[in-house]
């Protein structure tokens, strides 16, 4: 893995998951309690071997370039490798921001590039997965690759949201089609059944891209320049060069959740809950986050089941259930959470502060008594007052309320937000 570096793209507006994005970039986003979603990619890098890391950042980034310089300091491996950041900028030549993936590569390849490179991984920073980038190589190299797409069998509901391949017994791509619909579609379905090119059957109707790539740095530095006003890998570079390269395909059958929406972000998160494909406890292939020597969390009298509780919490009476409690998490007697994903504080509060703002009128950091939330997700330093409902009480899809948001039936409080005591949502 020497030779090869990976580019993460952390750039994204990220609006389908507003408002967890409307302070931070997409991969800033906390997941499972007490990461983020940029520590995936970088965790599957650093177990696989990989220490040539950039990440690509540009919209609302401060808290992920923040998070990656306190995480990933590799002291006197930096001489060698290391995890940097590459910020958007504008130059003489080019005074706009990053148009898309393939722009943002484009114009950061003069950093990334050196005479050690021969082979270039490009990640997204927004997914959640556990891969060895090791056979993901291996498996570019045997093919004799240009270029090769990580793949993975999807099923019809959810095809259309993704770049699809159809792959000859050679192991190449004879076809690409970019989020198809309708005839499109249909057209690119595959036998679930029947073995595909070095690897089993795919288990599911359709194989879609992961918008996960490896290229020779020469072809790909070709296919950027090919197209100089393409934004997009897999809309534009990748369709363009199944004419002129050699493209292959990577069969990855593990869990993988594109996390585009707030209903997938929610969905995988309290899948987390649960033992299932994505394990949270593999001791040879750990998830990376920041280490803050929290207390461990305490409990008085709560019934907790299905759930992962975050160190730093401290949780009374209450009762929590196929939840998700991140770290600094407060929540008080009489609380019931089924279904709740509480991202936590990022600072505790003192005594004092706590009774100054109860003397105001204004709920201390954390879930107040008796409150009860069902299928929600409360960002960070959110303040949840007394005898609280969070329960969608309308059946809404969407709704854009004072201290609330509704997406995909999913309630969301955001970040710093201030609900009273006694509100109903």
């Amino acid at each position: 893995m020497k030779d090869t570096v990976a580019i993460i793209m952390g750039g994204g507006q990220g609006s389908r998951l507003f408002p967890l994005t409307r302070d931070r970039a997409k991969p800033a986003v906390p997941v499972a309690g007490r990461a983020r979603l940029i520590d995936i990619p970088l965790s599957n890098c650093i177990n696989s071997g990989l220490m040539r890391i950039y990440v690509l950042t540009q919209f609302n980034s401060a808290s992920l370039n923040g998070h990656i310089t306190r995480t990933y300091n590799f002291g006197a491996l930096g001489a060698h490798g290391g995890v940097e950041v590459l910020a958007a900028e504008q130059t003489f030549g080019n005074r706009d921001w990053f148009q898309g993936t393939a722009d943002a590569v484009r114009r950061s390849l003069h950093h990334v590039l050196d005479k050690r490179t021969r082979n270039v991984l490009i990640l997204a920073g927004d997914h959640l997965y556990r891969m060895n980038y090791a056979a993901f190589l291996k498996r570019h190299v045997e093919l004799r690759a240009d270029i090769t797409i990580a793949a993975c069998p999807q099923m019809e509901s959810e095809a259309s949201s993704f770049g699809l391949l159809h792959v000859g017994d050679d192991g190449l791509v004879t076809r690409f089609a970019e989020k198809p619909t309708g005839g499109a579609l249909e057209a690119m379905r595959v036998d679930p059944s029947a073995p595909v090119a070095g690897s089993g059957p795919p288990g599911a109707p359709f194989l879609a891209s992961m918008g996960i790539y490896i290229f020779s740095p020469e072809v790909l530095v070709e296919s950027l320049n090919a197209q100089p006003d393409a934004h997009d890998f897999g809309k534009e570079i990748i369709p363009a060069g199944l004419d002129t390269y050699r493209v292959g395909a990577h069969f990855f059958q593990g869990y993988w959740e594109d996390i585009g929406t707030i209903s997938a972000f929610y969905r995988a998160n309290i899948a987390l809950t649960r033992a299932g494909q994505f394990a949270l406890y593999d001791p040879e292939f750990p998830l990376y986050t920041r280490p803050r020597y929290l207390s461990a969390t305490r409990l008085n009298h709560a019934q907790v089941t299905e759930s992962l509780v975050a160190e730093g919490s401290i949780i009374g009476k209450a009762t929590i259930k196929d939840s998700v409690i991140g770290i600094r998490s407060i929540i008080n007697n009489g609380v019931e959470l089924d279904g709740a994903l509480v991202m936590g504080n990022d600072d505790y509060q003192t005594e004092t502060e706590r009774v100054a703002d109860e003397q105001r009128g204004i709920p201390p950091l954390g879930i107040g008594e008796n409150t009860v939330i069902r299928r929600a997700i409360l960002d960070k330093d959110a303040r949840i007052g007394r005898n609280v409902a969070i329960v969608n009480e309308r059946g809404l899809d969407e709704e854009d309320g004072t201290f609330h948001y509704i997406r995909d039936g999913i309630v969301i409080i955001p970040k710093g937000a201030t609900v009273p005591d006694d509100t109903v949502i």
